[in-house]
């Protein structure tokens, strides 16, 4: 019998679904995959390095410039400098002599008639109590801005060691920071029931921040952009220079406290200072370079102006300024530090000091 009379062997296959895989097409993937499976190597986290006390990336520069700023203001302590001391020295002295002069004024009016002793006495003791609620007030506004901004530096480092323990821990206290406040409410419940769930610490941040800390930050935007429009519209049209400087300080004192307000943290009059010495703190760490991509809108649309008005050009630097007073405050007062969300730049908040594009 002949080679092509022969009948043909009998062959094995397989079948995928409608299609038949021979072995050489099976031998064939299993190559291509074996291929594919040897050149394409993802690289993975590893879970035990936080344990270790290795860290899979340090602080940002950003961060690190906040932080910075918030130990040199917030975080501050008052008796530590000589500065401090000389202040504490003064204020207990002219304490001392403002009690001796209302003790000679109630011992007058004791020597006049009992009556007008007594009033005076009780005058004088409803000032003492006044006095006491203000410096307890103050004493807590300045505990509670401490207690901030230590949030914000344990939450920063939680998210960059990934520890659910401590972002667990934190993110409890964030919510205990915002328990009387109602419109908080429902963020709160969502974080709180995603610290059960979650089981990477920083996902468990980045969440928090997106559904606690972003309203707040929307607030905060609205704040700064309504600030920096009314410095620009008055130092334009005003006539004179010691009205704008009055004008402007005045707004950037009263967005500063807008903003800690926002934040969980008004402070009170010694609270400012600290917290006006950590703005500025942060102002010259990060200088110009803080404003981001829109330096160059800025130069530009600033030399613009400038050749169109002087007066407008004025206008839209005190608005910028302002504007960067408004970032620096958002930044030191934030409880957590900008994770998820990238943090906002001038022309975000203030899109209309050179022209608001998304209008277009």
């Amino acid at each position: 019998m002949t080679e092509p009379q022969r009948r043909p062997r009998p062959r094995a296959f397989r079948l995928d679904g409608e299609q038949i895989v021979t072995p050489e097409r099976a031998a064939g993937a299993q190559d291509d995959q074996r291929k594919r499976a040897t050149s394409a190597i993802e690289p993975q986290a590893d879970v035990f390095a936080p344990e270790l006390g290795e860290t899979p990336r340090g602080l940002d520069e950003e961060e690190r410039a906040v932080e910075t700023a918030q130990r040199r203001g917030l975080l501050r302590h008052f008796l530590v400098s000589w500065g401090g001391v000389f202040w504490s020295a003064l204020s207990g002295l002219v304490s001392l002599a403002a009690a001796l002069w209302v003790t000679h004024v109630v011992e007058d009016l004791f020597a006049r008639s009992a009556l007008l002793g007594t009033l005076g006495l009780a005058l004088a003791g409803a000032v003492m109590l006044a006095l006491s609620v203000l410096l307890a007030r103050e004493i807590g506004a300045m505990a509670r801005q401490n207690r901030i901004a230590k949030l914000h530096i344990a939450l920063a480092e939680a998210r960059t060691n990934d520890d659910l323990k401590a972002a667990r821990a934190r993110l409890h206290e964030l919510c205990r920071l915002y328990e009387n406040r109602p419109e908080t409410g429902r963020a709160r419940a969502l974080v709180l029931d995603f610290a059960k769930q979650i089981i990477d610490g920083r996902d468990l941040v980045d969440l928090a921040e997106r559904n606690l800390v972003l309203p707040l930050d929307q607030q905060a935007r609205r704040e700064i952009a309504a600030a920096s429009k009314r410095v620009s519209i008055v130092t334009t049209i005003s006539p004179r220079a010691l009205l704008d400087v009055l004008f402007v300080a005045a707004q950037a004192i009263r967005l500063m406290r807008r903003i800690a307000e926002i934040y969980g943290g008004r402070p009170g009059l010694l609270g400012f200072f600290k917290l006006a010495r950590s703005v500025g703190a942060h102002l010259a760490i990060t200088g110009g370079m803080a404003i981001g991509d829109s330096l160059l809108q800025q130069i530009v649309g600033h030399g613009i102006a400038a050749k169109l008005s002087a007066r407008l050009g004025e206008g839209v630097l005190n608005g910028l300024l302002t504007a960067r007073v408004g970032l620096s405050a958002m930044a030191v007062c934030r409880p957590m530090p900008f994770c998820a969300e990238k943090p906002p730049g001038v022309a975000d908040v203030a899109p209309f000091l050179f022209g608001d594009k998304s209008k277009a």
